[in-house]
């Protein structure tokens, strides 16, 4: 699932019109994907894993073009797991200086684009560089009313809920909150996405069936959609086909639908 993490792409064969299949009124307001399947893809391919990495950066810079221009609110997009960590340190290090090396490349374009950009996770285990690029980004970005672009960076799902509970325990233990009064709302707000809806939809690549400890709290309602592609492969079809899978689906959050109502 790592990857880079940027927007601007200077394919102009890229079509960013949206098709005429999708309902443009019942889009999701905000997509959370798990990119996955680079080193796979380059396996298959007989290319160095370090390939398919530098290709998915392509694919991500495509499918946020997409999503800006087809009305997508906000994006959220899985590049490094705590968990990621493990890989082979050559495969590590080449993903710290890829991140570095992209973002600051492409900083001034993100900006110029509109586009607002935060980062989600335990960031201060990045590389100084790196959490430096991440900085300006945000500060630079953090006025922008285009769609807004968050990257998990050395994040987990359950670290995040712990961290959520610790927060919560100091201001119980000082006395700023009864704990009796802690409710979804409260929690919520120490969350990393406290300023944004949950994502309505989650997009799998790679054929995998799992959510690998990403957003554990806020995918509770998402509609799930997963596809066999590789991330490096995935483009305007795949995007157009987990869009119309989202638009298939009757999202009733636990209660049901009136005619079901009625029938029962």
């Amino acid at each position: 699932m790592t990857v880079p993490f940027i927007v601007g792409t200077d394919n102009k064969s890229l079509n960013t019109a949206m098709p005429t299949s999708l309902d443009q009124d019942r889009l999701p307001n905000h997509i959370a994907i798990i990119m996955d399947g680079n080193g796979r893809w380059a396996k298959q391919k007989k290319l160095p894993r370090t390939i398919g990495h530098t290709a998915g950066v392509e694919a991500l810079k495509k499918t946020l073009r997409l999503c800006s221009n087809w009305g997508i609110k906000v994006l959220t997009v899985y590049a490094f797991s705590t968990e990621n960590w493990s890989r082979p340190k050559e495969e590590v290090n080449f993903l710290m200086k890829l991140f570095e090396s992209v973002l600051q490349k492409e900083i001034e374009f993100l900006n110029l684009e509109d586009v607002r950009v935060d980062f989600i996770g335990e960031l201060k285990e990045l590389p100084v560089k790196l959490q430096d690029l991440i900085k300006e980004a945000i500060k630079l970005t953090k006025n922008n009313t285009g769609i807004c672009f968050n990257v998990c960076a050395n994040y987990g799902g359950r670290r995040e809920l712990v961290r959520a509970a610790q927060k919560l325990a100091n201001r119980a233990m000082i006395g700023e909150l009864h704990p009796a009064l802690i409710d979804e709302n409260i929690f919520k707000e120490e969350l990393f996405t406290s300023k944004f809806a949950d994502p309505d939809l989650l997009i799998r690549t790679s054929g995998e069936k799992r959510i690998s400890n990403f957003l554990l709290w806020q995918l509770a309602y998402a509609e799930i959609h997963i596809t066999d592609v590789y991330w490096p492969d995935f483009n305007e079809v795949s995007l157009t086909n987990a869009l119309l899978d989202f638009q298939s689906r009757r999202r009733r959050f636990g209660g049901v639908d009136q005619i079901s109502s009625d029938q029962s």
